[in-house]
């Protein structure tokens, strides 16, 4: 591991300003960027700890949303109340998220920012049209994921919380590396108030992906057999050692119909 500073800033704008120093980066779990930093696949100038600013943790009820502090860690958020309430796919997504270590440290502002292609709750934010809010603005989902690793995210802007408008069914089933127990394959499933959404995680070739085939077949016919014969396109998909483009293609199938099932 390389020399870097370590800061502990007391506010959001304090950190904020840090954040805009050389290749500064977020401490917010540390679950990945250790690790990367560790490995040598980062290597930031300044490691910035958000830990000090409470009011980054958190959950709230507000009307049919749910609002999630950046800094709440994945097993808040799968045994919360308010969130099994009224978005139980998305407690029983980050039920799903690694180990019980992992999820007593990771963070949903963590995972978020780093935007891993295999990560789970990119494909929440996405299916269910999620809002992002940072110390700057507000970014919808659609516009946040940019790529594999990559955000809409500028230079020193930090995620302080996410709100999710609460849907009228959602489902989330995963297909994971028993390993390291990230997606080979997720999907999640939501009929909004805008309309169905399907988006995919741990296959695509850019990351995190809706599908419009499975949208617009669910929007006219809510059932498994909807989205049963509906196979995304191998051209779209990333292969590896752990499953192949056809392989996943496959799988995207029979999870997609178990997300709805579920839902």
């Amino acid at each position: 591991m390389q020399t870097f500073a370590y800061q502990k800033p007391t506010s959001i704008q304090a950190a904020a300003k840090a954040g805009e120093k050389g290749e500064a980066k977020f401490l917010a779990g540390g679950q990945t960027l250790l690790a990367a930093m560790k490995l040598r696949f980062a290597a930031p100038t300044d490691l910035i700890d958000l830990a000090g600013l409470p009011e980054l943790r958190g959950i709230k009820a507000e009307g049919s949303a749910i609002t999630i502090g950046a800094m709440t860690r994945h097993a808040e958020v799968a045994s919360s109340p308010e969130v099994q309430s009224k978005i139980r796919a998305l407690a029983a997504l980050a039920g799903l998220i690694g180990d019980r270590q992992v999820r007593n440290v990771g963070t949903l502002g963590g995972s978020i920012a780093n935007n891993d292609p295999a990560s789970d709750y990119p494909a929440a934010l996405l299916a269910l049209g999620a809002t992002i809010n940072t110390s700057k603005r507000k970014i919808p989902a659609d516009a946040f994921f940019t790529g594999l690793f990559s955000t809409a995210l500028e230079p020193g802007e930090i995620i302080t919380s996410v709100t999710f408008p609460q849907p009228k069914r959602a489902g989330y089933q995963k297909f994971k590396n028993q390993a390291s127990r990230f997606a080979l394959v997720g999907v999640f499933v939501a009929l909004t108030a805008g309309g169905v959404r399907v988006a995919v995680t741990g296959a695509g070739r850019k990351g995190v992906f809706r599908v419009k085939a499975m949208e617009d077949a669910l929007a006219k016919n809510w059932s498994p057999d909807a989205v049963k014969s509906i196979i995304v396109p191998v051209s779209e998909l990333a292969g590896d050692i752990h499953a192949s483009a056809e392989y996943r293609a496959h799988i995207i199938a029979v999870m997609a119909q178990r997300a709805v099932a579920e839902a």
